[in-house]
């Protein structure tokens, strides 16, 4: 069973860490912890994995159930080299939109999922084939840094406009023991400080609740009105046991063409996400980015073909494991069965939901900031030099279009925005830019004048008559 990525060893007596120690792939805590830590990785993925399909008009149950089974297929598909969680992709929300404008339904969007979850998993079977060269090529460190830095700062809008609003102390007390729970704590629970987090702000709720009575701010669907922070209305009238709602996807042509060009922000938000997984376990998984690629794209298939949404590596959890620095691929174990079962529990749903959002904005303040600054190692520990403007000029369009939610409108019913467009910048500005170049034999000088491009450096020591000094070939001299 170790050849699917069952053969966990125990990470040292698997109960205490050092500051400096990392749980890698194959390794894993004692049961009880990594039971826990999958639990954290639930929590932190279930608001987006929530929010997604209710935003395009599907069943969230189903999209929770569907995630447990994408992610445990995704890691039997990388034999558990590479820690990931798959979540409901928010990718095509613009375009579930545009099909609705159409007149399309559900089934005609989760068709059009379905086509593009099939054509990705053909891409994987060509990265796999061909070589993860065939990726670096198309998307060198100062492309992916670029990309994974607007996937995580992408997010930014929503704690800002949705989850913050709705409680804004409630959001800023969560972030601060968040935060210090993460720089203060030690061993085991500095690893679970996300959890704690969420389990602290949805107190802190609660207590206000009792103590304060009713928030005047926005509620989930933004309108400022009187209301609970914490509500279990829901709760109340959910069943313990019941099958979310399922139904067969239909196929147009216009519907598919209107989400093919997602297909593009999928690849580059895989690889993106690949590339940072590798950053942080110090494995470079190119031999694994065919089959991660190809493992999506299944899952994605999978879950459309009985009604749920399209699927995609999430960031939120990759923020998890740079905070907890804990990439068992057990927990995601733990976390796909707890997706599963929880599937099946509309009253587990009911509670979760009941997640007050100012408690989600606090969190969502560090992981989505976690998220964006991976880019930025990625750029560091590539050495990308962005005193040249080809490595500047289509990083920071790209950014600011992903981060600022730029749109371009190509038809009546057709937009691309945010992730999308972002990528699509970076990639055709930095291959096209870089092919003119070379073309013209147009030389690169520092964009950035002397002075900011060397900030940082170390200053050089001037030679003291009758002291040490270099000579020209460099060594010592008395």
């Amino acid at each position: 069973m170790a050849g699917f990525g069952f053969g966990w060893k125990l990470h040292g007596d698997g109960k205490h860490l050092g500051p400096g120690d990392i749980v890698r792939p194959g390794e894993r805590l004692t049961w009880g912890r990594t039971v826990g830590l999958g639990a954290q990785h639930v929590v932190s993925m279930i608001g987006a994995c929530f929010v997604a399909p209710v935003l395009m008009g599907l069943d969230p149950s189903l999209a929770l159930m569907a995630s447990g089974v994408a992610t445990a297929l995704f890691l039997l598909t990388t034999r558990g080299r590479v820690p990931s969680y798959l979540g409901s992709s928010l990718s095509f929300v613009g375009v579930s939109a545009a099909i609705a404008g159409q007149g399309g339904d559900t089934g005609t969007l989760t068709g059009a999922m379905l086509v593009v979850g099939a054509c990705l998993a053909g891409c994987g079977i060509a990265v796999q084939v061909l070589g993860a060269r065939i990726i670096h090529a198309v998307l060198p460190p100062p492309v992916t840094g670029a990309v994974v830095m607007l996937i995580g700062f992408n997010l930014a809008p929503v704690t800002a406009a949705t989850y913050w609003p709705q409680d804004q102390w409630t959001a800023l007390a969560t972030m601060v023991f968040t935060g210090l729970a993460l720089v203060v704590l030690r061993g085991f629970w500095s690893r679970i400080a996300i959890f704690l987090g969420l389990l602290f702000g949805y107190a802190l709720s609660w207590v206000l609740d009792r103590t304060a009575g009713r928030i005047h701010s926005a509620d989930g669907s933004g309108k400022v009105v009187d209301h609970w922070r914490v509500d279990f209305s829901g709760v109340g009238r959910a069943d313990w046991i019941g099958l979310p709602h399922f139904h067969g996807p239909n196929f147009t042509g216009s519907a598919v063409l209107v989400a093919l060009p997602v297909l593009v922000a999928l690849l580059a938000e895989n690889t993106g996400h690949i590339k940072a997984v590798g950053e942080m376990t110090g494995d470079t998984l190119d031999d694994t980015m065919g089959k991660a690629i190809v493992a999506d794209g299944a899952a994605t298939v999978l879950s459309t073909a009985f009604g749920g949404p399209a699927t995609t590596t999430y960031a939120e959890n990759i923020g998890v494991m740079a905070a907890t620095r804990v990439y068992s691929t057990a927990a995601y174990w733990a976390a796909a069965c707890f997706a599963l079962l929880f599937g099946l529990c509309p009253k587990f749903g009911a509670v979760v939901a009941a997640i007050p959002g100012g408690v989600l904005g606090g969190i969502t303040v560090i992981l989505y900031g976690m998220i964006g600054l991976l880019g930025a190692q990625i750029w560091i520990r590539n050495k990308v030099d962005f005193s040249q403007p080809l490595n500047l000029v289509p990083a920071a369009t790209g950014v600011i279009i992903g981060v600022g939610g730029v749109s371009l409108r190509i038809t009546g019913d057709f937009v691309l925005s945010g992730i999308a467009l972002g990528t699509l910048v970076v990639l055709t500005s930095y291959h096209g830019l870089r092919w003119l170049s070379k073309t013209a034999g147009t030389p690169q000088p520092p964009l950035l004048d002397g002075g900011t491009a060397g900030y940082g450096a170390e200053p050089e020591e001037p030679s003291v008559p009758g002291g040490p000094g270099r000579g020209a070939d460099g060594q010592d001299l008395p």
